[in-house]
């Protein structure tokens, strides 16, 4: 009985400290120039300031690159950092988990940098047609079960809604420890005809594979590849 009581509070203390955190990331995040929070309403009622002004909030007409789900930003800031020629902006609806990202960029002065807190189902309400050159998905839930396929990030919808918003000829890009969600989209972009430029199940035991593919680390694929996991990737173009 002791053990359990000590269990439980020892939980609760953890819990109630982790709540702790995110609130105090949320507010945080509110007052970081390089975090964009718009409401849902906002997004649907065609209110975002943003939406097809980038260029504006960069200062530049630099080629904007989205990194969707973007977890703690590791993929945003490390592109970023490799080509400052590039505006890199990561998406996710978890505002405390790239709180750590947007918080590193400032501190490194990294102005190529954004994040934007929403639902990647609404990029299209954040983007205008032609808004965007590329757009990588790292390491994305699979949604595995068949009643989960429509929150799939690789799933035709979300694919149609890409391609609204990339330039022609723009690129996309899926790096995951998923070979269900490997498979699963390289079938669907064979199946519709797509353009796929590169693909692989298993990158680092490929010298031909694209070096920001393997010499770019999250936090997790690292522990992915210590548990002997592959890493897949996939480069490819939508052509609807």
């Amino acid at each position: 009985m002791i053990n359990t009581f000590l269990y439980f509070r020892q939980n609760f203390r953890t819990v109630v400290m982790g709540s702790k955190n995110k609130l105090k990331r949320f507010k945080e995040n509110e007052t970081f120039k390089n975090v964009i929070q718009p409401t849902r309403e906002a997004l649907l009622n065609q209110d975002f300031q943003h939406k097809g002004n980038w260029a504006a909030f960069f200062g530049n007409n630099n080629p904007i690159v989205l990194e969707l789900g973007c977890g703690k930003g590791e993929y945003t800031l490390a592109l970023a950092k490799r080509n400052p020629e590039k505006n890199y902006i990561g998406i996710d609806i978890k505002g405390a988990r790239f709180w750590r990202g947007a918080k590193i960029a400032l501190a490194e002065n990294l102005e190529n940098v954004a994040f934007v807190r929403t639902q990647i189902e609404l990029i299209t309400e954040v983007f205008a047609p032609n808004e965007v050159s590329e757009i990588w998905i790292t390491f994305p839930d699979p949604q595995i079960k068949y009643t989960r396929t429509k929150h799939r990030l690789t799933n035709h919808s979300f694919l149609v809604k890409y391609h609204q918003v990339l330039q022609k000829n723009g690129l996309m890009h899926l790096k995951t420890d998923s070979e269900f969600m490997h498979g699963y989209t390289l079938g669907l972009l064979h199946g519709e005809g797509q353009e796929v430029l590169y693909a692989h199940h298993n990158v680092y035991n490929n010298s031909e594979s694209p070096a920001i593919v393997r010499e770019v680390q999250t936090f997790y694929e690292q522990q992915y590849l210590d548990k002997g996991k592959a890493i897949t990737y996939i480069k490819f173009r939508l052509n609807y």
